[in-house]
């Protein structure tokens, strides 16, 4: 068997591999968690005077930090009718950026105990788990019970394991985007009326679904040959992705309608990204984030604009080659893969690339099945190791040193 190096060879391993497979992973999450919280604690403890949490800051300060703030902000106060400006009469940060859903969720689990910050963790770590055992059933339609196991502990203790257990909505949406993929896999469109909505509602990122879908549309069309296409699958696909596109404009609709300036939502995107680029006060243009970033980033280093553009062109048609012909990540699966390609065109699309671009980049989770793929128990265990290498730098720098402008989750 495939999983032997983590299931077989003594009679305790032996007992392990007859453990079905939600206590299996539900071990080795909370084995994650542990480990999370150990580099938590010590990251509290480094915490100095230059970062955004201060001396003497707990656990429960990094928790509940950064965008869990702005969670909670929109639980308590809701979004605003007037856009706050800054003293340039600019639109500043404000609650329409971040979506409804988590916040009031957590407000109601928190309720009880008289605490949001209870219910976001509480959200985030539940989430987590059923995030991490629809992902090991995601890629069992595909791979062997131990990639799909490697895969699950890679992500669940991967660089980015702490958004598991603080106030964010990352959990959450994976949750619902593991789920809609799983469905996509097995063909049963039904339970993407529900889950799109509470996918758009999240987070932003329903609209990369929305290319998704369409480009799955293409592809079962080109293969129906392999695999029957009927009428009612076609009519599905297209009302779904019709959906996801509708729920993916739809909060700027509203945020148009509460505020009475159509261009709220953008407008408030947009003030994040004035922390970097001063000027970056005009109209949303697609695709321009990361022309704008790769000269700036690259300008910053002194290696210039120009080289920036060069390496931006690069990586593009790298990532490109790397879904189209690695070995290891065609066996994922089309869909896969073609989720992976939606989801990258929509961060090229809408994203200015900074520190944040990490967390960005969770949504890609199922390409770890490509990761853990192949079977030496050294390179395996050398991949967790190096997670927990990423895993502590990326706490540390969020959390320990977390300046407000240079290291931000």
């Amino acid at each position: 068997m495939a999983d032997e190096q983590l299931t077989a060879g003594t009679p305790t391993r032996a007992r392990w591999r007859t453990l079905p497979a939600a206590l299996r992973i539900g071990i080795l999450y909370l084995a994650a968690r542990v480990v999370t919280t150990g580099f938590l604690v010590a990251a509290a403890a480094m915490s100095g005077p230059a970062s955004r949490f201060g001396e003497n800051a707990t656990i429960a300060d990094l928790v509940l930090g950064w965008d869990s703030q702005w969670y909670w902000f929109v639980a308590v106060n809701g979004y605003p009718a007037d856009l706050p400006l800054t003293e340039t009469g600019m639109v500043a940060e404000n609650q329409w950026a971040f979506m409804p859903v988590y916040a009031y969720l957590a407000n109601i689990v928190g309720l009880p105990f008289g605490a949001w910050g209870f219910g976001a963790v509480v959200i985030s770590l539940v989430a987590g788990y059923f995030a991490c055992l629809v992902l090991y059933r995601l890629l069992r339609e595909r791979q062997d019970v131990g990639a799909a196991t490697w895969a699950t502990v890679f992500f669940a203790a991967g660089p980015l394991a702490a958004l598991f257990q603080v106030g964010y909505a990352e959990s959450l949406f994976l949750l619902w985007l593991m789920l809609s993929l799983l469905c996509v896999l097995r063909r049963r469109y039904g339970w993407l009326y529900l889950l799109i909505p509470l996918m758009g509602y999240t987070r932003p990122g329903v609209l990369a679904f929305a290319l998704f879908l369409a480009l799955f549309g293409v592809w079962r069309w080109l293969s129906r040959r392999r695999e029957p296409l009927d009428a009612r699958e076609i009519v599905h696909i297209v009302a779904l992705g019709l959906l996801a596109a509708v729920v993916g404009f739809s909060w700027q609709v509203i945020a148009g309608i509460v505020t009475g300036d159509a261009g709220a939502y953008l407008a408030t995107e947009l003030a994040w990204r004035r922390n970097w680029i001063a000027d970056a006060s005009g109209a949303f243009i697609p695709f321009d984030g990361w022309i704008q970033a790769a000269g700036f980033w690259f300008g910053s280093w002194g290696l210039g604009a120009v080289t920036g553009y060069v390496v931006l062109a690069a990586s593009v048609i790298a990532v490109a080659a790397v879904l189209i012909f690695e070995p290891h990540v065609k066996r994922v699966g089309v869909e896969l893969r073609l989720w992976s390609a939606a989801y990258l065109v929509y961060l090229l699309a809408v994203f200015f690339p900074q520190s944040s671009i990490f967390r960005l980049l969770l949504p890609l989770s199922p390409l770890w099945g490509a990761v853990a793929a192949p079977k030496s128990p050294v390179y395996r265990f050398s991949v967790l190791a190096a997670c927990l290498l990423g895993q502590w730098w990326w706490i540390h720098g969020m959390y320990a040193l977390g300046n407000t402008y240079w290291q931000i989750p």
